[in-house]
């Protein structure tokens, strides 16, 4: 079984200085676990959404409701400015390094949503173990406690920074 399941697709061109992917691939499933919906990410990044999966969210919901089936996936590849308010930077979304995740998916149909579960006592307590441990494989960690515009999702993105990961 691959670790991780898509394609490679072709450049993206960025319709704005600052966006594109040289090397896109669109994800499906990693770790074994099935993403929502196909995700456009650079290599990097669909590596760093594997090493998290199997190293931290499979091994963190564990067998609970039968295990982590899927990622929903809120967003991936989009060129478009930071938070989407004009005369930001570009997101990392916009160079193909950044993927949001909305909930986590149970084998038995449970769903572990960040908006409703974050501050609910059983599933606030997994969904903060979730964040924390993508602070490492990813360069930028955000969550609900980040600021308003996270309060639904955790962005996770393959940034780098001279001082390590960003996470809040």
């Amino acid at each position: 079984m691959p670790d991780i399941r898509g394609k490679s697709v072709s450049a993206i061109a960025g319709t704005v200085a600052g966006c594109g992917v040289s090397h896109p691939v669109q994800i499906t499933e990693v770790a074994g676990v099935k993403l929502s919906t196909p995700a456009t990410v650079d290599c990097p990044t669909a590596q760093a959404l594997r090493l998290w999966v199997a190293q931290s969210a499979a091994p963190v919901i564990g067998r609970d409701g039968g295990g982590l089936v899927q990622l929903d996936v809120a967003a991936s590849y989009a060129c478009r400015p930071r938070n989407r308010q004009a005369g930001a930077k570009i997101s990392e979304h916009g160079r193909g390094r950044a993927i949001d995740i909305a909930g986590f998916r149970l084998k038995d149909g449970t769903v572990i949503s960040v908006l409703s579960g974050w501050d609910d006592r059983k599933q606030g307590k997994t969904l903060r173990k979730l964040h924390k441990a993508a602070c490492g494989p990813f360069g930028t960690v955000l969550g609900p406690e980040s600021d308003g515009y996270h309060k639904d999702h955790f962005h996770f993105d393959t940034a780098q920074y001279r001082s390590g990961s960003y996470c809040r």
